[in-house]
């Protein structure tokens, strides 16, 4: 008899590690799935191509939750929740990442009795006043299945579970993904307009935005060390808006679909973000990458990859970008297991 498998999402980026999860679960026969989002059928940032670009179905179910507060997304997505479960049958959930969607999620499996799997497990800041830090916890505690992309993930969620069979070393799906879409990459147009090298720009976090001054201070630092290397932003609005008022050197643009931006990165000299995901996904094209923060979720981007750590440092940013205009990066490789068949194991492990 097939088991019964539900993934849910709860934001855009989540899409793209659950694409390939679901082409593995098609594939094995063995498996009936669900794909619940907790966000509304219209919401904004699940662009139209999306789904096309990752040749993926969209959501069975949306439950239907938009809202800006983070307890009040957790307590709607329970309540959503636990109603969709009555309606349906589920052997084991399957809950992405750390947001509170995620955590409300986990919570209502576990209050049911039914098994909980966490992809990406592990991951951590050891900040516990980062709301995404206490969804990890939480999160990693209750689950049944933790799957890492890393050795140093691994260890973090075996020290912390009572049975170390339950974490399973399975690799970086978004890898999966990447190899995928390898050959259908798109180039964006706004490329006919762009001369030799150039730098790729992404910026989301609220609380760099939030602070004017200092980010203002890291994008002129950024624009000086880049010199005649163009330096393209796709940023959405509320961003753009921000960096528009410093008069500063850069290319702004809408943001791109899943393919165009895929090629973009794929082929520029660096790329400059605060997204641990688009971090990995440089250093799986081994294309010097430079984090806005001061840590990350995956360690191996930095000791096997291609990525550095500035923090919120504006000289720390200037030192690090003249070296990657310079051609002046540390070797990179790519880290075990980010081959492109974690789904595989994933699937694999459920099925077992």
């Amino acid at each position: 008899m097939k088991k019964n498998i539900c993934i849910v999402a709860g934001a855009r980026p989540n899409f793209v590690k659950v694409a390939p999860l679901l082409r593995a679960i098609h594939k094995s026969g063995q498996l009936d799935c669900h794909l619940v989002y907790a966000g509304c059928e219209d919401d904004p940032t699940l662009e139209p191509s999306l789904f096309d670009d990752l040749q993926m179905q969209r959501p069975d179910f949306y439950l239907g939750v938009d809202s800006e507060s983070l307890n009040e997304i957790t307590s709607r997505v329970m309540g959503e929740f636990d109603r969709f479960l009555d309606a349906h049958p589920v052997d084991v959930v399957i809950v992405v990442d750390d947001l509170a969607s995620t955590m409300a999620a986990a919570i209502v499996t576990k209050k049911r009795g039914l098994k909980l799997a966490h992809l990406v497990a592990g991951t951590r800041s050891f900040d516990i006043n980062m709301p995404k830090e206490i969804n990890r916890l939480v999160i990693d505690a209750l689950s049944d299945y933790l799957f890492t992309a890393g050795v140093r993930s691994t260890g973090i969620a075996t020290r912390e579970q009572a049975e170390s069979s339950q974490t399973f070393l399975v690799g970086n799906i978004l890898m999966d993904t990447l190899r995928f879409n390898h050959d259908r990459l798109l180039r964006p147009a706004l490329m006919d307009d762009v001369p030799g090298r150039y730098i790729v720009f992404t910026l989301n976090r609220r609380a760099l935005l939030a602070d004017e001054e200092k980010m203002r201070r890291m994008v002129c630092a950024m624009t000086d060390a880049a010199g005649d290397v163009t330096i393209i932003a796709p940023l959405r609005p509320c961003a753009r808006k921000v960096l528009e008022d410093f008069g500063c050197n850069l290319l702004f643009t809408s943001p791109l679909s899943y393919l165009e931006f895929g090629w973009l990165t794929a082929h520029a000299t660096g790329i400059i973000t605060d997204s641990g995901n688009v971090a990995e996904e440089a250093t799986f094209n081994g294309v010097p990458c430079i984090t806005l923060n001061n840590y990350t979720e995956h360690q191996e981007t930095i000791t096997v990859g291609s990525n550095v750590l500035v923090g919120e440092d504006p000289d720390k940013l200037r030192v690090a970008v003249a070296r990657m205009v310079g051609g002046e990066w540390k070797k990179c490789a790519l880290p075990d297991r980010w081959d492109g068949r974690t789904s595989e194991r994933i699937v694999q492990i459920i099925t077992q």
